[in-house]
């Protein structure tokens, strides 16, 4: 169904790119696909996205933003933080085991944009980091956790790092290992030891 210019918004043309690359993918995709796909003229898109490079930014974004959402209910709870911080390390590999194996031509895809856009990922790992210091915080504050010798940021980043494996796309294909979960539960039960007071 094509859309008017009067309708069109940044979501919709953000929603339309990302099918248009799970079609083309990366190295095929135009602008002209998407405003083909949209029913409108590539300077429609234009005026959203002053160019082709901005609108793969912000669909990169758009597509690691999701995952800082669905965590936001760890990062913001109030159950114990050891909990939340287990369950927050626990969805973030769930939710990249999923993209990486429930749609694995979009994975590719988004592997390529994202590096094209490092300053993306960078700010999306920040988002990250500072939830789980939202979490360590929040612990510290209940001596579920103990203050750390360094700050919160440096001791959320450590925790970022110890189980890149268990985000980091790199890693994807030792994702399906039966001997990932016990992997990541030794990992996970490491973090918490030297976590504790």
């Amino acid at each position: 169904m094509a859309a008017s210019t009067e309708t069109l918004t940044a979501e919709r043309i953000l929603e339309v790119t990302e099918e248009v690359l799970r079609r083309y993918g990366p190295a095929k995709a135009t602008v002209v696909d998407v405003a083909r796909a949209l029913g409108v003229s590539h300077g429609s898109v234009y005026r959203h996205f002053r160019t082709k490079a901005a609108l793969r930014e912000a669909v990169t974004e758009r597509w690691l933003h999701r995952t800082i959402t669905a965590l936001e209910p760890y990062a913001e709870g109030d159950s114990p933080a050891d909990e939340r911080l287990t369950g927050w390390l626990t969805a973030l590999f769930a939710l990249k085991r999923t993209k990486a194996g429930g749609d694995p031509e979009l994975m590719a895809t988004f592997q390529v944009l994202i590096g094209e856009n490092s300053a993306v990922v960078d700010r999306h790992e920040q988002h990250l980091v500072d939830q789980i210091a939202q979490i360590l915080a929040s612990g510290v504050r209940d001596d579920v956790f103990a203050a750390p010798q360094q700050d919160l940021a440096t001791t959320a980043r450590a925790v970022f790092h110890a189980t890149d494996r268990f985000h980091n796309p790199a890693h994807a294909a030792e994702w399906t290992s039966p001997a990932s979960e016990a992997a990541f539960d030794a990992v996970v039960a490491l973090v918490q030891r030297a976590l504790r007071p």
